[in-house]
C-alpha cells in the first residue's frame, strides 16, 4: 500500500506546511485551498515558530506557522495566539520605543485554513495593528491582505495616503488575489475610508470595497451578520482607557525637551547675589524642576484623562486651565515658604508648561483636524513663550530679594 499523500504534522506544535501531492484529487474529501491535496491545518491549533519554508529574503516571524499552496503561489499561514514577545512589543509601542521599526512585510496572509470562498480582510503593516486583527480573528478562516503603510496604523496611514487606493490596487495585483478567491470583495477598516476611493479600486482590479467596523473586535459579529454593521460599530469612541494608553508615548516624545530643560534650570538656579551658588543649584534649581514636572504631568496626563470635562475647545486652553488649577493648589500648599515672586513664577510656569504639553495631545485625539491644530499652534505658541518669559523673570528676580 502506498504512503498517504497527507503526512501528519512534522513537529510538536501541530503545524506543518501542506505536502505537495502527486495528484490534486488524492484527498477529495477535504475542504482545501486550491492547489493543495492536503486537508487544511485546523485554525485552532496552537502554532509555533517552527516552519518548513526558510526561503532567502524572508524574515520568518514566530507568528508564521506554515504555508498554504494557492494558484498564485505559497501564502504564509499565521497563528492567532499572541506570544509574550508580541505583548512586550505592544508595550514598547505604547512608550514609543522603536516605533519606526515595528512593521511586517506587506502581502497576503492566511488566518486559519481559508478556501477560495473565504473573506478577505485588509489592514496595515504596522505590527501592533496586525497583531490585534489576527488575535480577534481566532477560530476564523480568512485571508488577510496587508498593505504597505510604512509601519503606520490604518487611521494615520489613511490620512497620510499610504493606506490608500493605489497601494490597495497594487497589493491585490501583486498577491494574485483574483486567482485565489472566487468572490470579489475586500473588507476594509472604516478608519481607512479617508484614503480609499472604492470606485477606483473596483474599476482597476475588479474588487468591491466593503467598509467594516471601527474596531477589529467587532469583526466576528460583522462577518457573522453577513457584513452588516450596527450603528455602534460605526461610532468612533475615545474613552478614558483609550486616552490613558496614549499618554506614555507623549511623555517619551518630550524626553529631549524635558532633559534639556532640567539642565537649564539647574544652571539658572545657581544665579544669585553671589553670582553663582552651588547650594542654590539644588535648592532653587530643584524646586523649579519640580514645578516644571508638575506642569508636564498636568498637561500630558491629567488633561487627556479629563479631556471631555475641561472647558474650552482648544487643547492649549484646556491645558492652561488645568495647569492654573494645579499651580494654584501648589501655591496654597507651599504658601508659608513662598514669597510673592516665587508664587507668581510657580503659577505661571505650571500653567504654561501644562498648556504646551496638552497641545501635543492633538495628534492622538479624535477631537481635532490638521487645519485646526495649525491654527491653534499659531495662536498659542507666542502666548506660551511670552508667559514663560514672565514666569522665568519672576523666578530669577526672586533670587535677588
Amino acid at each position: 500500500m502506498s504512503a498517504p499523500c497527507c503526512p501528519p504534522p512534522v513537529n510538536d506544535t501541530g503545524c506543518a506546511p501542506p505536502a505537495k501531492a502527486e495528484s490534486a484529487a488524492c484527498c477529495p474529501q477535504a475542504a482545501t485551498p486550491a492547489g493543495t491535496c492536503c486537508p487544511p491545518i485546523n485554525s485552532t491549533v496552537n502554532c509555533g515558530p517552527t516552519v518548513a519554508d526558510d526561503r532567502p529574503g524572508y524574515k520568518l516571524w514566530p507568528f508564521v506557522c506554515g504555508w498554504l499552496d494557492t494558484p498564485a503561489g505559497s501564502v504564509p499561514q499565521i497563528t492567532t495566539k499572541l506570544t509574550s514577545a508580541d505583548i512586550f512589543g505592544r508595550w514598547q509601542m505604547r512608550w514609543g520605543l522603536g516605533r519606526n521599526r515595528y512593521s511586517i512585510a506587506p502581502g497576503l496572509y492566511a488566518i486559519g485554513s481559508p478556501t477560495a470562498d473565504s473573506q478577505v480582510l485588509v489592514t496595515a503593516n504596522y505590527k501592533m495593528t496586525f497583531d490585534i486583527v489576527r488575535r480577534d480573528m481566532h477560530s476564523h478562516d480568512l485571508w488577510l491582505l496587508v498593505l504597505d503603510t510604512k509601519g503606520v496604523n490604518v487611521w494615520c496611514a489613511a490620512g497620510k495616503g499610504t493606506f490608500g487606493t493605489d497601494e490597495m490596487i497594487r497589493r491585490v495585483q501583486i498577491s494574485g488575489l483574483d486567482q485565489i478567491v472566487n468572490h470579489r470583495t475586500l473588507i476594509v477598516p472604516q478608519l481607512g475610508a479617508p484614503g480609499v476611493a472604492s470606485h477606483k479600486v473596483s474599476k482597476a482590479c475588479g474588487f468591491k470595497v466593503v467598509f467594516g467596523p471601527v474596531r477589529s473586535n467587532d469583526l466576528p459579529r460583522f462577518l457573522r451578520d453577513d457584513c452588516h454593521a450596527t450603528p455602534q460599530m460605526r461610532r468612533v469612541t475615545f474613552g478614558l482607557v483609550d486616552r490613558l494608553v496614549l499618554t506614555p508615548v507623549e511623555l517619551v516624545n518630550m524626553r529631549k525637551q524635558i532633559m534639556w530643560s532640567i539642565l537649564a534650570l539647574f544652571i539658572l538656579g545657581g544665579i544669585g547675589p553671589q553670582f553663582f551658588s552651588f547650594p542654590a543649584v539644588w535648592s532653587r534649581g530643584g524646586a523649579a524642576i519640580c514645578s516644571g514636572l508638575l506642569g508636564v504631568f498636568t498637561g500630558a496626563v491629567l488633561v487627556p484623562l479629563l479631556l471631555p470635562w475641561l472647558p474650552g475647545r482648544a487643547f492649549a486652553v484646556k491645558g492652561a486651565i488645568a495647569g492654573f488649577v494645579t499651580g494654584l493648589l501648589g501655591v496654597v500648599l507651599l504658601y508659608a515658604s513662598l514669597d510673592w515672586l516665587n508664587s507668581m513664577a510657580l503659577l505661571i510656569a505650571v500653567t504654561t508648561v501644562s498648556s504646551w504639553c496638552a497641545m501635543h495631545f492633538t495628534g492622538s485625539s479624535t477631537f481635532t483636524s490638521p487645519s485646526g491644530v495649525e491654527k491653534e499652534m499659531r495662536q498659542a505658541i507666542p502666548a506660551q513663550a511670552a508667559a514663560l518669559l514672565v514666569g522665568g523673570g519672576c523666578w530669577l528676580a526672586a533670587a535677588f530679594q
